[in-house]
């Protein structure tokens, strides 16, 4: 799970200062820090820890990304290479800079149990600016804005990029983008994940959705590119969520969804009949809403899961 520190170099949504590992006791076993660290993270096969980092794009590749608000990159602002991973020509060594008009890229890191980088990759060394283009009602401070990451069974990673509307796969190591989907298809979408026929799931968030503001869950072929299974609301405004929010597929074969902004959490059929519901009565103060009851996430547990034996 993610944390807070106070230390955090950009507040975008999502910012952490720290990536806690808890037992089921609630103690910290494993506490991982950096100033940098937003969204996500995925604990690999062979036990290290992949995490998504800010850093500051090159500003020769700043000036080839395309869309977004114009004037709205960040006016200006001293960059210390040494509290953050900036890109930089002389071999990202420490020091400051000075990011005058910047724009924000993520990264991936590969930490190790003693918290050493292993492995690392930059979306501006392998990300194309004219395919990678901002929806035209974002700000231009946040080029990908990657709000998702997971290990696939070949060891490459599967991406998702929320200004661009995008979800990818990079390939492991050479850090190569192999296949990428969903600009005009998705909008702003949330935590794609492989399902076991091969296909991958996704929370539509559709916030700038140029057919209509609503959200839903879609099921992709990505060797064909289509959409084979999606759920939406009836009518389509009973289901929405800006932001965050992802879905699950149950052994049972229907979906289990967390409209994250709301937290409503529902399990729907493969006809669209929702069979189970359930909203997060806890509420706490967010940003200025006194009532907020979001969900970043959630995940069902069978009660003959593994991670459950001895516990339930």
């Amino acid at each position: 799970m993610h944390g807070v520190t106070g230390k955090e170099t950009w507040s975008f949504g999502g910012a952490a200062g720290a990536l806690l590992e808890l037992d089921w006791d609630g103690k910290v076993v494993w506490r991982y820090e950096h100033p940098t660290l937003h969204h996500d993270t995925c604990r690999l096969r062979n036990g290290n820890t992949m995490v998504i980092n800010w850093e500051v794009l090159a500003p020769e590749v700043a000036v080839r990304v395309q869309g977004g608000r114009p004037g709205s990159e960040m006016a200006s602002g001293i960059v210390d290479a040494d509290f953050c991973w900036v890109p930089d020509l002389a071999g990202r060594q420490g020091g400051q800079q000075r990011a005058a008009g910047a724009i924000i890229a993520d990264a991936l890191h590969e930490i190790a149990p003693d918290g050493s980088v292993v492995w690392e990759w930059h979306g501006g060394d392998h990300l194309d600016p004219a395919q990678e283009v901002i929806c035209p009602l974002e700000g231009r401070q946040e080029w990908t804005h990657c709000n998702g990451v997971e290990e696939l069974p070949d060891g490459n990673l599967l991406l998702s990029f929320r200004q661009t509307s995008t979800i990818l796969v990079v390939e492991r190591p050479s850090g190569k983008v192999i296949w990428r989907w969903g600009p005009g298809q998705l909008s702003h979408q949330h935590d794609p994940t492989l399902l076991e026929n091969g296909n991958y799931l996704i929370f539509d968030n559709g916030e700038h959705r140029a057919s209509g503001v609503y959200s839903r869950v879609v099921e992709m072929n990505p060797a064909s590119g289509d959409v084979v299974w999606e759920y939406a609301g009836e009518p389509k405004l009973a289901f929405f969520s800006t932001g965050i929010s992802g879905a699950q597929r149950l052994p049972n074969g229907n979906t289990a969804v967390c409209e994250g902004r709301t937290g409503r959490l529902f399990e729907v059929t493969r006809n669209g009949e929702i069979v189970w519901e359930y909203v997060n009565p806890h509420e706490f103060p967010h940003r200025g809403d006194k009532r907020n009851r979001a969900v970043f996430r959630a995940h069902r547990y069978t009660a003959d899961s593994p991670a459950l034996r001895g516990r339930v």
